[in-house]
């Protein structure tokens, strides 16, 4: 499988990178960047064949089957427009889209084509929340309460490598996206009712640095969530789930009981890194010729419910 990584360079394109590294049968054999001289050394460094700064380049190229983009949020929607329509499998990092009416253009052009179109919704493929999910589909647990927080310091515009970012990041469409998708996957319902509440907007910036969220499914399951770009602490999301038999803690790929005892994820995947795990579907499912988990037809589902809890912060 020969794929093009939009984004290389940055904090998550990295990531694929070495997670695509590490599958068997599968190559980059492109990189796009937004600086010639960075991009050309990146992948010189990286011992990519193919570098350029205009994504139509790598799609014009008969050696590039798929492209994963991790690329500013702005961009995903046309983005991945752009590679369907060049006949090229594609995955985005998410959102899919920063509004609900962009999400549903990608979902019309998405149909019109035999492409896998794949949104990356890490969080169900982590191990620590794929344990959580084949326990629910052997009816071992359910799931009453997911309490999240979602915590960094950002007050000024960097990634998460510290580096200046040339586009805004924010809470809701963004970070607020991962566990507004994987409530609504584990609890197999999407959201009934929810309430959302943001805290003041940074005067240059321009997003609010602080939310509170909150969800219910017709089950009854409800999630709670904090989200904020001020916590000068531990940074990072952490999941809490209070379930009819038992509580678990997941801090990414690892997994803990609710007295912090960590529990043993060998055998639940094939590697513990759900960076890797999500490539490894988006290729699987290409060479399978079948939806993958997380497709875009799936992914609308959480930005509808994005886009709910948006008007719920502007009334």
């Amino acid at each position: 499988m020969r794929i093009c990584i939009a984004g290389a360079s940055g904090a998550f394109g990295m990531k694929h990178m070495d997670a695509i590294a590490a599958i068997e049968g599968a190559e980059v054999v492109s990189v796009v960047g937004t600086k010639i001289d960075a991009i050309k050394a990146f992948a010189e460094e990286r011992g990519v064949p193919h570098y350029t700064t205009d994504l139509a380049e790598s799609l014009a190229r008969d050696d590039v089957d798929a492209v994963i983009l991790a690329t500013p949020t702005q961009m995903h929607a046309a983005q991945t427009i752009q590679c369907l329509e060049a006949g090229k499998h594609v995955m985005s990092e998410i959102p899919m889209a920063d509004t609900i009416e962009d999400a549903r253009k990608v979902v019309e052009v998405h149909k019109k084509t035999n492409l896998v179109a794949m949104a990356g919704h890490t969080r169900r493929f982590n191990p620590s929340h794929q344990w959580i999910h084949n326990k629910i589909m052997a009816g071992e647990l359910n799931v009453q309460q997911m309490d999240v927080q979602t915590y960094f310091f950002r007050r000024s515009n960097k990634n998460a490598l510290g580096q200046a970012r040339s586009w805004t990041d924010h809470l809701l469409w963004h970070h607020a996206c991962h566990t507004v998708d994987l409530f609504q996957y584990q609890t197999g319902e999407t959201a009934s009712k929810v309430q959302a509440l943001q805290g003041p907007i940074h005067p240059e910036l321009g997003i609010a640095m602080d939310m509170s969220i909150g969800m219910k499914v017709p089950n009854g399951a409800i999630c709670t969530l904090s989200l904020s770009f001020n916590n000068d602490g531990p940074f990072g999301t952490f999941f809490r789930y209070i379930c009819d038999n038992g509580t678990y803690l997941a801090r990414y790929d690892d997994l803990f009981d609710g007295n912090d005892n960590k529990i043993d994820l060998t055998g639940v995947a094939v590697s513990n890194n759900g960076i890797e795990l999500q490539d490894r579907e988006f290729i699987a499912a290409i060479q399978e010729g079948r939806a993958p988990n997380s497709c875009v037809t799936q992914a609308i589902e959480a930005m509808e419910t994005l886009h709910r809890l948006e008007e719920c912060l502007d009334a």
